[in-house]
């Protein structure tokens, strides 16, 4: 663990904005940001900015072995670092912003659940824009999106616009509890039956 908080704090000092955080997610933020992973059949899920793996763990661990796992990360030093740790998951290394045809080229139609542990409050409204649209038209219409924000940003006019364009993308949008063992700490948002 303290070989990926360094490797974490690392990839923040090179380009923060990217990383978004300065240490990774917590085992609790993970286990409330993956809730929606099923506990059956062959779900697709796909993860948006895996970072170093807390939320891939988990997922991995939801999943059992079933269905199919695809990990979009931007950075090619964390993307080859998770690939090496968990070789049952799918690691494409390129924005979530093109993540419609990186499902299409791997054959797959739709997600049954999108994680995310993308730091949206520090991207433009153009870039929340096209990455939240690019999660809409990837989930089924029964689809689950989960994603957090840090309690201390949850003002911030970034995260308040993405609170606006969540309720604008989903018909339902539930905040949950905050997790105050997390490094700052988070709360989750869990978005269900995006708008089209």
């Amino acid at each position: 663990m303290a070989n990926e908080s360094a490797l974490f704090l690392g990839q923040f000092l090179r380009s923060p904005a990217l990383t978004g955080a300065v240490a990774p997610s917590s085992r609790r933020l993970s286990s409330a940001v993956c809730v929606p992973v099923p506990e059956r059949g062959d779900p697709v899920v796909v993860e948006l900015g895996p970072g170093t793996g807390p939320f891939t763990a988990e997922i991995q661990r939801r999943l059992g072995g079933r269905g199919r796992h695809l990990a979009v990360e931007i950075n090619p030093r964390l993307a080859a670092h998770l690939a090496a740790r968990h070789p049952g998951v799918e690691f494409v290394v390129d924005t979530a912003a093109e993540l419609p045809a990186l499902l299409a080229a791997r054959g797959v139609a739709a997600a049954d659940v999108i994680v995310s542990g993308l730091p949206w409050a520090a991207f433009s409204y153009g870039h929340q824009s096209s990455v939240l649209r690019a999660v809409v038209e990837s989930l089924s219409p029964e689809g689950a999106f989960t994603t957090f924000s840090y309690v201390h940003a949850r003002t911030l006019p970034p995260a308040l616009r993405f609170r606006r364009r969540l309720a604008e993308s989903f018909e339902e949008v539930v905040p949950g509890r905050t997790v105050w063992r997390n490094l700052p700490p988070a709360f989750v948002y869990h978005a269900r039956r995006p708008r089209r």
